[in-house]
């Protein structure tokens, strides 16, 4: 193999790629990335078993077709160190020599035949969505998947693909986030409803993504494998049984008003301030022309921050974790949004457009 990439276009794609590539591992050759020379590009690849992924690199000239497989760490930091415009890679029988203007490294890598099979995109496309529209959806929602492994079902993402609409849903048990997009096209009328891991869907943020761009998406044999322009994704899917969330979503609340987005965002981090652990809530108490924001904590003091507000409804007052506020007012892009509530011990419900839901539970301030 010997290629001469263009280093900028080469930087990129390991960026994304060895997100993927195990820092520990019992096979050596994960910590490895394949690069496959072929006629139209290169083809540069990771996987960890789990998580597979493939960008083509078309600014590269291929002097002789060919693959190596090299250490990720080292490749990735001698790309990023050296400044040449071009960078040419040579390997052969395990060896790979990069060469710039002033400098050459050899580095000894493994054989190609011994790395695990890449999952491809073969076939036609399931469903397809703006990649844009969909990387949204992924930032309204993967904050509130779940951290720890304790209930493996909700360390993902739901896809719920229905009727020409994919909803995706992010939850760990104390929160939920729930996202709306258009289906742009489908091979069939058929209902998907598929985990995805949320390290899949981390992947998907770093794509870069154009307003016509799209992604087509695969399942096949337990996985799901999305093409995104000249990066393909796979992913084994989650196991388990996703929570239905459906009926955890209020729907009797009469105690609404608008909120300024930007507002209501700097009046939680605020508050917030003068929280701790022994006391991590923050109270709104709401009446006809003011909703105010309180927090205190032993033997550090108290906040109050008051907003103007049109209301309607009963007065009430209500805790929540502010970090789960701040989580779902920075991601929104609207100017304001609706804020739902029942009683004090009922979850808050957050509105934005028609397409996105934020859904809270409260603390106890007692």
């Amino acid at each position: 193999m010997k290629v001469k990439f263009n280093r900028a276009a080469l930087s990129e794609a390991l960026a994304l790629v060895t997100t993927v590539v195990p820092a520990r591992t019992t096979k050596p050759i994960l910590q490895g990335l394949k690069i496959d020379a072929q006629k139209d590009g290169v083809l540069i690849s990771a996987t960890d078993f789990e998580i597979s992924v493939t960008c083509l690199i078309s600014q590269a000239q291929i002097e002789e077709k060919g693959e190596a497989v090299v250490p990720a760490e080292r490749v990735a930091a001698i790309v990023r160190e050296c400044i040449d415009e071009v960078l040419e890679f040579q390997a052969n029988e395990g060896t790979c020599h990069v060469r710039g203007a002033d400098s050459h490294f050899t580095i000894y890598g493994y054989q190609p035949d011994q790395y695990p099979a890449i999952p491809s995109f073969d076939g036609p496309a399931q469903i397809k969505v703006n990649l844009m529209k969909l990387q949204e959806a992924v930032e309204h929602c993967l904050f509130a998947t779940a951290k720890e492994n304790t209930r493996y079902a909700l360390s993902g993402i739901l896809w719920e693909a229905v009727d020409k609409k994919l909803t995706l849903v992010g939850t760990d048990g104390r929160r939920l986030a729930k996202y709306k997009l258009a289906i742009t096209d489908e091979a069939e009328k058929k209902t998907e409803k598929v985990i995805v891991p949320a390290k899949t869907m981390g992947l998907l943020e770093r794509i870069g993504a154009g307003e016509k761009d799209e992604a087509a998406v695969r399942f096949v044999d337990s996985r799901i494998i999305i093409a995104c322009g000249s990066t393909v994704i796979s992913s084994t899917l989650v196991e388990g049984n996703f929570p239905k969330y459906e009926e955890i979503i209020p729907t009797d609340y009469k105690n609404k008003l608008q909120l300024n987005t930007a507002a209501t965002l700097s009046a939680v981090r605020r508050a917030a301030l003068l929280t701790n652990e022994d006391s991590k809530g923050v109270k709104l108490a709401l009446s006809k022309k003011s909703l105010v924001f309180t927090s205190r904590a032993p033997e550090m003091g108290d906040a109050e921050i008051e907003m103007e507000v049109d209301y309607k409804g009963e007065a009430m007052e209500i805790g929540f974790n502010p970090q789960f506020l701040v989580d779902a007012l920075k991601v929104i892009r609207e100017d304001s949004f609706e804020l739902q509530l029942g009683q004090p011990d009922r979850p808050g419900l957050i509105k934005s457009g028609a397409n996105y839901m934020y859904i809270v539970m409260p603390v106890s301030l007692s």
